[in-house]
């Protein structure tokens, strides 16, 4: 059974940073792409990063660029969202998505973790 378990979450003041770890456990993620998303209440599910099965590839929303790095450790089978310069907008619950294709998009990725809260106080 394929898991992927997301940590890290949790309160932060505005300007502060946090580090999301998205590890997997029953599938091998050197192949495969991981993409973090979010969401807000009333709001549909974004992709925030992504990155290819070789780490070669990365994509950025344009409300995070510059600020969150997505990085990959596949000697640990664990995805990582360094998150900096934490806005207020920021504030959603964040999943990890893991699938055979580099997507932006929630249908292409085929597991998911079970979503951690990170709330930016302002």
């Amino acid at each position: 059974q394929v898991q992927l378990v997301e940590s890290g979450g949790g309160l932060v003041q505005a300007g502060g940073s946090v580090r999301l770890s998205c590890a997997v456990n029953g599938r091998t993620l050197s192949k495969d792409a991981v993409g973090w998303f979010r969401q807000a209440p009333g709001k549909e599910r974004e992709i925030v990063a992504a990155i290819s099965w070789s780490g070669v590839g990365t994509y950025y929303a344009d409300s995070v660029k510059g600020r969150f790095t997505i990085s990959r450790d596949d000697a640990k089978n664990t995805v990582y969202l360094q998150m900096n310069s934490l806005k207020s907008e920021d504030t959603a619950v964040y999943y990890c998505a893991a699938g055979s294709i580099f997507a932006l998009i929630p249908r292409r990725y085929d597991y998911w973790g079970q979503g951690i809260q990170v709330t930016v106080s302002s």
